[in-house]
């Protein structure tokens, strides 16, 4: 094998791929990155079984070939040549050379005989959707995901595709994201699966704000994106996600129509207070046309801010984690939002005013 390419380019690639590496892994090889060089492309993988992630960039390949290098090693070299033009060559004994303006890297690689084959998906169930409503599906779900090993399947989000709209769902036992997206085609057989929250972390950097059309294929217990130039595929988790539906109230008796900007403004705020606080704990006072947020420190600083409402219902005293609030009011990109509640105790939902688009769920802190 014997390769250019810029410095620039494969660092990126590097970093990239790199992600899908598991620093607990056991298995010497799949601390490796596979690179191969064919036609006038140098293509790059990496996969720890769980997550696999592929990277193409342009090159000048002078000879064929393919190896696996140490990753960790090759991706601290690459990193300190992006201003380089960098040769890549390839002996008989696999070691690998890395020649530069003012130096050349000398490293033992593996056989890629060693290295383990995983096909993509070809024949399978897809969906396909815009790239910029899929990258805005995942980031406005996957905050909510558990992080709780005793509980695996909420370690992921919860896809579900039928006729011409994907719902997806995270919940972590105090909160609950559910956001939906329409499809450009129509899902025949409805599609259920759990994407671990890691692999949709590492896929939501390959896509864009644009209007391109990315397919997700789904086929047995695997889920690929195929970008062309990158390619994520990922295990989906087994067992059964909570019936979610159970949990989500369909009727209230007081909702809170508010300016989402002013209302995380004052949360952000508040938030500062109770960052030392069990709970991070803010109080929401909603009275006729006004909601009062108050909270306190450990050092006896107080605030308490005014924020105008239009209430329908009730007037009641709540008390939330600022951080779950905030955390999905960074995310809404509406001006206004509603907030339905029906007792201090019970889950407070925050929804659209006039759409179906998206629902947060989260349950309060009872207060002494």
């Amino acid at each position: 094998m014997k390769v250019i390419c810029q410095g620039l380019e494969l660092s990126d690639a590097v970093l990239k791929v790199t992600k899908a590496l598991n620093s607990k892994n056991v298995t010497p090889i799949l601390e490796g990155i596979k690179i191969t060089a064919k036609n006038d492309s140098l293509v790059l993988f990496a996969t720890d079984l769980e997550l696999a992630i592929e990277k193409k960039i342009n090159a000048e390949v002078l000879l064929e070939g393919e190896v696996v290098v140490p990753g960790r090693f090759f991706a601290d070299m690459v990193k300190m040549l992006t201003n380089e033009q960098i040769e890549l060559s390839l002996d008989d004994n696999l070691r690998l050379k890395l020649k530069y303006t003012d130096g050349e890297i000398e490293k033992q690689c593996f056989s890629v005989e060693e290295y383990p084959e995983i096909e993509k998906l070809s024949d399978c169930k897809y969906f396909s959707i815009v790239s910029k409503e899929f990258k805005d599906l995942i980031s406005k779900t996957i905050f909510s995901v558990s992080t709780d090993d005793a509980r695996p399947t909420l370690k992921g989000c919860l896809f579900e595709a039928e006729d011409f709209t994907i719902s997806s769902v995270a919940l972590d036992g105090y909160r609950l994201a559910l956001v939906k997206k329409p499809l450009e085609n129509k899902v025949d057989e409805k599609i259920k699966v759990i994407v671990p929250a890691r692999s949709l972390s590492e896929l939501s950097k390959f896509l864009d704000d644009s209007e391109d059309i990315v397919q997700v294929k789904i086929e047995n217990n695997f889920l690929m994106v195929d970008l062309g130039h990158s390619c994520v595929m990922t295990r989906l988790l087994s067992g059964d996600f909570i019936n979610y539906k159970q949990i989500i109230p369909n009727d209230f008796d007081t909702n809170v129509i508010i300016n989402k900007d002013q209302f995380k403004s004052s949360l952000d705020r508040a938030a500062i207070l109770s960052r030392g606080e069990k709970n991070n704990l803010v109080k929401l006072d909603i009275k006729e046309e006004t909601l009062h947020i108050v909270s306190n420190s450990d050092d006896g600083a107080n605030l308490h801010e005014i924020v105008a409402i239009n209430l329908v219902g009730k007037d009641m005293t709540i008390a939330f984690n600022s951080r779950y609030l905030l955390d999905c009011t960074r995310v809404i990109d509406d001006e206004f939002i509603k907030i339905n509640l029906n007792t201090p105790v019970n889950p407070c939902v925050i929804t659209p005013c006039d759409k179906e688009d998206y629902l947060y769920l989260i349950l309060p802190v009872r207060m002494v």
